[in-house]
């Protein structure tokens, strides 16, 4: 492994501080809710389907191949080694090391590089409105969510019979129906995982925010945060899609069963998936140093 750069320990401590305020701002009102026993429909998917504590978002991590000069505290956290063993004369160094996480994660270093690599490098498909939430709960009475529906039950089946479902992300279809599964055009495996995802999905542009977490220090802290934020940003638009009425919660509804609610829908899905492709090859240069190939 190359070092790419060697920080001085006044730069990598000032980096690590505004990450950390960075960080903190992100999760404050989560950690206030959380600290009253409150919860949130749309917010605490992001730190209960991604089970990633606050404290882990806000540790600042160079990325990997960049050392950190003056830094014995790190000299046994995970993914670290000492920067000597590559060149590095300065004391104390240390510095995340790719080949010390595929070492240890052969298999899931090889999942998240062929993710990341494959998601980047195909078109968007934008024809699925946000459907997988109204599959999830097409002709049952009893849902996951104890929140109403805004159309009623019928009128939430209506929707489904009346349009294609194109969900290509396995960790959505699993929650389908029974009655749903068989209206999907396909069926989401999690083998086939890293063929049928593509960067207009919403869930794969949120879990790019799960693949920077799974890399740890090999991801620069400002690119982890970008992620969460992208997250953030996204399960916005996918509860306001969604078939419930979450007008308590002040969420405006996109309604996709009209045809403004659909142009509305597909412009912000575009812009996700714009950002989403930007971040992956962002994390792929900083990991591999190399940017995202058509073909891997």
């Amino acid at each position: 492994m190359d070092v790419s750069a060697i920080l001085p320990r006044d730069e990598w401590v000032q980096r690590a501080a505004r990450h950390e305020e960075r960080a903190d701002a992100l999760t404050a009102a989560h950690r206030s809710r959380a600290a009253h026993g409150e919860k949130h429909p749309v917010w605490d998917f992001l730190f209960t389907y991604y089970a990633y504590r606050p404290s882990l978002l806000r540790r600042w991590h160079p990325g990997a191949g960049v050392a950190l000069a003056d830094a014995p505290e790190r000299a046994g956290w995970r993914w670290y080694s000492d920067a000597a063993r590559h060149g590095v004369v300065e004391t104390d160094a240390v510095v995340p090391d790719a080949e010390a996480f595929r070492t240890e994660k052969p298999q899931l270093a090889s999942l998240v590089e062929r993710m990341l690599r494959r998601t980047a490098s195909r078109p968007g498909q934008f024809g699925c409105f946000g459907l997988h939430e109204w599959a999830m709960v097409y002709r049952e009475q009893e849902h996951r969510h104890p929140i109403p529906l805004r159309l009623g039950q019928a009128g939430t089946d209506a929707v489904v019979e009346t349009h294609e479902l194109r969900c290509t992300h396995v960790d959505a279809f699993r929650f389908f129906t029974p009655e749903a599964v068989p209206r999907n055009r396909l069926a989401p495996t999690r083998a086939s995982q890293p063929e049928l995802e593509q960067p207009g999905c919403l869930h794969a542009g949120m879990d790019v925010y799960k693949w920077a977490m799974k890399l740890g220090p090999l991801v620069p802290g400002e690119l982890l945060l970008d992620a969460f934020e992208l997250a953030r940003d996204i399960r916005l638009l996918d509860m306001q899609a969604a078939p419930y009425d979450l007008t308590e919660w002040g969420v405006r509804p996109v309604r996709i069963e009209t045809a403004d609610g659909k142009a509305e829908y597909v412009r912000r899905q575009r812009a996700f998936a714009a950002r989403s492709t930007a971040l992956r090859k962002r994390m792929l240069n900083a990991w591999l140093g190399e940017p995202a190939s058509a073909d891997y």
